[in-house]
């Protein structure tokens, strides 16, 4: 049975490796397929009649770990100076409009419709207006350089801030200008423990000569993460300012206090370690969605008690997403269609307190926003193949300089 078991996990994800590698060619994203072979394989244990444990509490674990290395692998591709700090605050500005009026639309509607609170309609809102950086981050390898590196900084961000705002409602009972001041004291706090925390794990990494170098670093990382996220404080901010600090080193060798870490040598480290995290992030994001798809029910899928709040949903989520674009002079084109919900919005859902739930948004809502809303990155990145070949060489890099001066 145990050699039964490990084959099973072995082949399934020799094909998720299969899936990833073929997405540049299909722009299928993988995720698409990886939800579906969980769900082959769940009507596969049901026909065979074999009995599988509950593996529902297994969810938040595989979510909450590949969170940590999904927003960690996207901030170490990102290449951070004076020129992109424009680039940057766009990306910011991006991510909290569409965060804030889809919340707060969809949540007025639950108060007005299902005879929620207007507090529980903003948590229940808040998980289905979150850009998924598990399924976007994977899913624009092919794009050319500043769709990539937009799409990486947006979702990540879209992640961290809409971790914050879910926490920030959830967790506080009245909202006025205490809590807010309270707020604001956690994330200068957060702000503070990034700062060292970052520069003792640079210092770890650029002196610990033994053999064994990257496990106590990647487990100190998850540590600081779930102590932080214990006392609820912002720990993704962590995350991804460690993530900036470690893979931007050449940009900080002016600093003498930079010199002490040895930056020429400690490169070489970084990127065994950016690699390593890759391959990490992707044992554990394929084996969540593979997961979430084998958990799935058909009849969650073909809801039609959900299915119309869904469809009106997403129509508003691209719909807001098409007008922010058009105000900040952005291409639509495949950008519109880089909006995905998966990993983060699936934490949140399970995050909702049980008093504060609202029966119609349930799991066949999110599952149905989640693969509607990749569908429809499917579709687009696939019809937008002509013009990704265009974007490649030095009138990709012309539009990348034009992008990312206009101002904010």
């Amino acid at each position: 049975m145990n050699f039964a078991i490990i084959i099973t996990i072995c082949v399934l994800l020799l094909l998720a490796y299969a899936f990833t590698i073929s997405s540049s060619k299909t722009k299928i994203p993988s995720v698409i397929l990886l939800l579906l072979l969980g769900w082959v394989v769940k009507q596969i244990t049901d026909v065979l009649h074999i009995v599988i444990p509950d593996l529902n509490s297994l969810l938040p674990f595989f979510g909450t770990l590949g969170l940590v290395l999904i927003v960690l692998e996207g901030s170490l591709e990102l290449e951070l100076n004076r020129k992109k700090l424009p680039f940057v605050g766009k990306t910011i500005v991006t991510a909290v409009i569409p965060l804030f009026i889809t919340a707060f639309v969809i949540g007025h509607f639950f108060y007005y419709f299902l005879d929620s609170s207007y507090k529980d309609g903003l948590i229940n809102a808040v998980p289905l207006c979150i850009i998924s950086s598990a399924i976007a981050i994977s899913s624009v390898g092919h794009l050319n350089a500043f769709n990539k590196e937009f799409a990486i900084y947006e979702s990540s961000l879209s992640d961290i801030l809409g971790v914050l705002f879910f926490n920030f409602i959830a967790l506080n009972s009245v909202i006025n200008l205490d809590t807010l001041g309270n707020f604001g004291l956690q994330i200068l706090l957060m702000l503070l423990i990034s700062f060292i925390a970052s520069a003792f794990l640079a210092f770890l990494l650029s002196r610990i000569d033994h053999h064994i170098k990257f496990a106590p670093i990647i487990l100190l990382i998850i540590l600081i993460f779930a102590i932080s996220e214990i006392y609820h404080l912002p720990a993704l901010i962590f995350i991804m300012l460690f993530g900036l600090f470690i893979g931007n080193f050449d940009e900080l060798e002016r600093f003498k206090v930079i010199q002490f870490l040895k930056p020429r040598s400690l490169d070489k480290e970084v990127k065994k370690f950016k690699e390593l995290i890759i391959e990490a992030a992707f044992l554990v994001r394929s084996l969540f969605f593979l997961l979430f798809g084998f958990l799935m029910k058909t009849e969650d899928i073909l809801n039609p008690h959900t299915f119309e709040l869904a469809i009106g949903i997403v129509v508003l989520i691209y719909s807001v997403r098409a007008l922010q674009l058009k105000v900040f002079k952005l291409k639509l084109m495949p950008l519109l269609y880089i909006a995905p919900r998966g990993l983060i919005t699936i934490l949140l859902f399970l995050s909702i307190p049980t008093e504060s739930k609202i029966p119609l948004v349930n799991k066949a809502l999110i599952i149905q926003v989640i693969v509607l809303t990749a569908l429809i990155m499917m579709f687009g990145l696939i019809f937008n193949k002509q013009e990704d070949k265009k974007s490649v060489g030095k009138k990709g890099e012309e539009n990348l300089t034009i992008d990312i001066d206009v101002p904010i």
